[in-house]
This record gives structure tokens, sequence and C-alpha cells, in this order.
């Protein structure tokens, strides 16, 4: 099977024009390599073009939970609870390696937003409406059981808690994953490729687009039945290429998150509390960090590089010292920050908490199919939503589709029989991995992100170039990520496919130096590329730490 890989890229792009597709995807986000998952799988030909790497935009800047979205039954969406709630639990089954339970707690105090009754009451409805199993049902718990579970929280009026599950995920490696097995499905898909024209047929309908390979700076037109406007925040600037303009307006919305080291911040429990303002925000543990977020600030800036404030990032720290007095942090305790924009349909009169996170699609005169809002969590039930429209139409030019599949289709990495058989997988690839001079720590770490991929990362030991100094387990997962997940950039590399700018800064900071020399052997890259790739990483390295 041919890999999906910086030189497959190549060979798409040299026979583009020489396609024509069933449908097009502007966006390579989570909806769209859903789109093309779903799309591929019912027999489609799908080709997605993403002006940046895949999962670059918001779908690598969220809070990095499946999660049924408890908030918004408190604002009386129910259909949207229930609709994500049972999506988290199919994505959980088709990528266990990628989604995780997590037991949220939810601390109740006197005249908080939440009552004890309310909170019990809430939940029960938030576990019947996401058909929730009976192990991960709530319960209810005193102040002391509150307190047992996380010593760092506020005390002072705190009279009991709510704990209830949740899916911790990694939103980039989760949307790679989607990407991969759309692929694997007959999908073509291509990073940094730019939709920059709408084609038209003679009457007046579109049918194809002009792309810029930013890479190479070549252009292609590429045809196709149908297309689909499904780039986030950048919705209303493919709108705006078209000839009829139609449809919704948006609101960008920025959400940022902080990473604090555990040392710092000891938290043991992850938490969902009030803030004094009347805002909800997520304290996560996360493999000796902790992150907190995130906030909600209308945003008309750059959507590429969203800035990170020191507001925004003073306005977590008071939350944390708000919920957890304790830990005396401060702006300085801050190891990396991530920002991402919310494309949300406006609507008029609502705050930015208050406006609605549901999908909606709607077609402009010409054809252009956009679809906008939504969240993470729904990604799948999005893509067959959309796929169901394209087919209904295409079915009437004749064209045999068939039914959606990606409801149990286990993506890339997580083809297990049950999740269940996640654990002990992971336990018998940590050994084959520590005879290649692995820890036994970097063994299970890169076992438990991997998942059912790690054997063809066992396969590549014998490729790893010698040339830099680089510790194994890193030539192994950016040989991997070269060769079988289209890393064109160092960034793509330590941000997306292994989070290390996150959460792992001191790491991405020492080795970004070996890590481009690799890449650049790897790829053959000039050194006009090379001195590109390396100013892009240390753009992203200060974005990333703007507040030391």
């Amino acid at each position: 099977m041919k890999n999906f890989s910086y030189i497959e890229r190549k060979k798409r792009l040299s026979t583009l024009e020489e396609n024509h597709y069933d449908v097009i995807v502007i966006g390579g986000g989570i909806t769209g390599t859903g789109i093309a998952l779903d799309c591929a799988t019912r027999g489609l030909k799908v080709l997605v073009v993403e002006m940046q790497d895949f999962a670059a935009g918001t779908s690598s800047r969220s809070t990095k939970l499946v999660h049924g979205g408890l908030r918004y039954l408190k604002q009386l969406e129910v259909k949207m609870v229930a609709d994500v709630g049972k999506e988290r639990e199919i994505v959980y089954l088709n990528a266990p390696h990628v989604t995780h339970p997590e037991w949220m707690l939810l601390p109740i105090y006197k005249k908080g937003t939440f009552g004890k009754y309310s909170t019990s009451v809430g939940l029960m409805v938030y576990d019947f409406l996401a058909g929730v199993k009976r192990h991960e049902r709530r319960k209810m718990l005193t102040r002391n059981e509150t307190i047992e579970k996380e010593p760092l929280l506020k005390q002072e009026d705190l009279v009991g808690g709510g704990y209830y599950v949740e899916y911790r995920t990694d939103d980039a490696r989760l949307t790679i994953e989607v990407a991969k097995k759309a692929y694997e499905k007959g999908a073509d898909l291509l990073n940094y490729v730019k939709a920059e024209k709408l084609i038209y047929s003679e009457n007046g309908k579109i049918c194809g687009i002009t792309v810029n390979d930013l890479i190479s700076e070549c252009q292609f037109d590429v045809f196709a039945k149908k297309i689909v406007n499904a780039s986030g925040p950048w919705v209303e600037s493919i709108i705006g290429l078209d000839k009829k303009i139609a449809g919704k307006s948006l609101l960008h919305t920025k959400g940022i998150h902080i990473v604090i080291d555990q040392k710092r911040f000891p938290l043991r429990q992850a938490v969902y509390f009030d803030t004094p303002d009347g805002r909800m925000v997520f304290a996560i543990p996360r493999e000796g960090k902790a992150y907190v977020g995130t906030t909600d600030t209308v945003f008309e800036e750059d959507l590429v590089n969203p800035s990170i404030d020191k507001d925004d990032q003073n306005y977590l720290i008071q939350c944390i010292d708000f919920m957890f007095p304790q830990t005396k942090l401060t702006i300085n305790d801050i190891e990396s920050s991530w920002a991402g924009v919310r494309p949300l349909i406006r609507e008029e009169g609502k705050g930015p908490s208050e406006i609605s996170r549901k999908d909606e699609i709607w077609t402009s005169e010409t054809g252009l199919i956009t679809i906008a809002g939504g969240k993470l969590t729904g990604y799948r039930k999005m893509a067959e939503t959309i796929t169901d429209l394209l087919c209904k139409d295409l079915q009437k030019s004749g064209i045999s589709v068939g039914n959606s599949i990606t409801k149990t289709l286990k993506l890339s990495g997580g083809e297990f029989k049950s999740p269940t058989d996640y654990a002990s997988y992971i336990s018998r690839k940590t050994k084959d991995l520590m005879t290649l001079g692995l820890t036994n720590e970097e063994a299970t770490s890169l076992a438990a992100m991997y998942g059912t991929n790690t054997d063809k990362i066992l396969k590549l030991a014998d490729n790893v170039l010698e040339e830099t100094n680089l510790p194994m387990i890193m030539k192994l997962t950016l040989h991997y990520a070269i060769d079988h997940e289209m890393a064109i950039t160092a960034v793509d590399y330590l941000l997306r496919r292994t989070g290390s700018i996150l959460f792992n800064i001191t790491i991405a900071q020492k080795w970004k130096i070996e890590v481009i020399d690799y890449m650049a052997i790897a790829m053959k890259w000039d050194e006009k590329t090379k001195e590109f790739m390396w100013a892009d990483l240390e753009l992203k390295l200060h974005q990333a730490t703007n507040n030391k």
C-alpha cells in the first residue's frame, strides 16, 4: 500500500489536473478529513486541499476533549447534547489510542452556577441523553469526597461535587488518523495547497477550483462535480470567492489555553469549574503538565497565527487562583500556550459564550456547499450529513453510492476488536520497542500514541538516519511522520504529530536543530528551504512561549 508521505504528495500533484473528482473539499481540519473519509468509503472520488497542515487551524487548538458539552444543557440545547454525547462514544470505540475516558470533577459551591440538586439532575439527564454506559454514569460526592479527589480545590463554601466521564483526546492526532484512514480508502489529501479561485461552467455552476501548491508555487486547475467549503474560520474567505455570495455570517471567537508543569500546579484530577465572571473553565492533568482553558473573546485579527495576549493568560491565572488558591501561580509559571479561533454562526444579541456551537449547512446559487460551526466531537455526524447531501445530488447524475459506514469504521491506529484490547496491546508492544533501546516509559508512550500503527514504527528501525544525534524515539516518530503522516515541516512534527511544542516545550527546544537537520537529509531540502523551515519553527516556538 502507498504511504501517506511527502513523496506521494508530489506524485498526486503531478497528476492532479488529469483527475476529475466527484467531490473536492476545501479544508483539511477534522470536518474536511471526516467528509473525505465518508465520501471515500461510499465509493466517491474525493480530494481534500488544505492551505496549511492538516489540523493546523481550529482542529489542533481545542480543549482536547471529545465531550458532550454539559454547559449546553444549561442553555437548553438538548438535541446537541444528545447528538454529541452519543458521538463521543463512537469516536472512542473507533480510536481508543487517541480517545481516553477521563473522570471530570464538577465542584459545587454555595451560590455557585450549579447547586447540588440541579447538578445531580443535570448530570443524570446528561447521562441519559448521551447514552452513557452504566459504569461511567455520574456520581455525586460529599464535601470530603470532593476534597479527597482534588485537595487543591478552594474549600470555602464547598458543599460537594459531581463526578462524570468525558473523553480526553489529542485533537491534531485524531485529525491525522482520520486523514490517514481516508487516504487508505482512496481519498486524495494534500496539505499546503491553497484554493485560490473557483471555476464555473457555462451554466454558472461551480465545477472546479484553481489551487496553488505553496511548496513548489505551482498552480493547478482541478475539477469536480461538487465543491464543499469546510475551511473553518476561513469559510467566509472561500464564500467571498464565489460569484453569488449567500449564507450565514460568522463570528470568530478566540480561546486560549495555558500549560503549567505539575511541579508548580500538582493537579491530580480533571476539574470543570465556575469562574468569578460566570463562565466555566477546564483544568486537566496531562503527561506531567496541567493545562487550563479556555477563554472566549471576539477575534478579528490574523486567523493563521492568532495572538496569545497577556490579558488572556492573566485571566486564566486568575481563574486558577480563584479555584486553586494554594497554588499561588503567576504568569511566569506558564510554560506554553496555544490559541484557537472558533467559527461560530453569528446570532444577534448574543455574546461569544452564549452562541450555539451547532453546525449549519447551506448552498449558494452556484452550488458551493458550505458547512460551519459545530464541535470536534460531532465531526463524524457532520461529515455523514454533508455526504448524504452530496450522494443525494450525485445519484441524480447516475453515480452509484453506498451507505455511510463510518459509525463502526476503525480509524488508522485504532484497529482493535474492542477498546479493552488496547491496554494489553500496549504492554506487548512496549516490550518490542524496548529491544530498540527505548526506555520503558518511552516505549509505553510511543505504543500508546500510535496504537496498531506501532508495528509500522518497529519496521522503520533499520531505516532511520544515523546522521543526527536525535534520540531513537524521536528518530522513529519523525521518520514515521515523514513517511506515513505527510509531515512537511518541523512544525508539523513538533506541534501537530507529537504535541511537543505544547506539552514538552523543553524537548522541542533542545532538539530543534537536529529535527531540522534530519528532515533536511530525509527530504533533500536545499539551504533556502532549510532556512525557511527554521524561521517557521522559531516563530511557532516564540508564539507558544511569548510569556517569557
